[in-house]
């Protein structure tokens, strides 16, 4: 093949469009646009201050929640464990995991 043939082969073959149809898909591109830039959630990401403080409250809530669904988690298990008594071992360490969280503080 020679070097003509390959350039002519290389370049893709478009149908031409009409203007009246390039017309109709701008302006249905168009209506989509605005559609979606009327969607909250890029009303709300369009603004770098509302967004900063958006993925702030995001943030805390999310640890807030892992925080206290680990505590009940946690405490749940150290219950359950402390009430095995026929198991020596693991009723042993469960008590002496309850006695430590109970105990309080000594006062400085």
């Amino acid at each position: 093949m020679s070097e003509t043939d390959m350039d002519v082969e290389a370049q893709p073959v478009v149908a031409p469009v009409e203007e009246s149809q390039m017309s109709e898909e701008i302006a249905k591109l168009r209506r989509e646009m605005e559609t979606l830039n009327a969607h909250r959630f890029v009303r709300l990401h369009n603004s770098i201050p509302k967004l900063i403080l958006f993925q702030l409250m995001r943030g805390m809530a999310f640890g807030l929640g892992t925080l206290l669904g680990a505590t009940l988690l946690v405490s749940w298990i150290v219950y359950s464990l402390s009430s095995i008594d026929f198991i020596p071992v693991i009723g042993e360490w469960a008590a002496e995991i309850v006695d430590v969280i109970t105990q309080k503080a000594p006062d400085s």
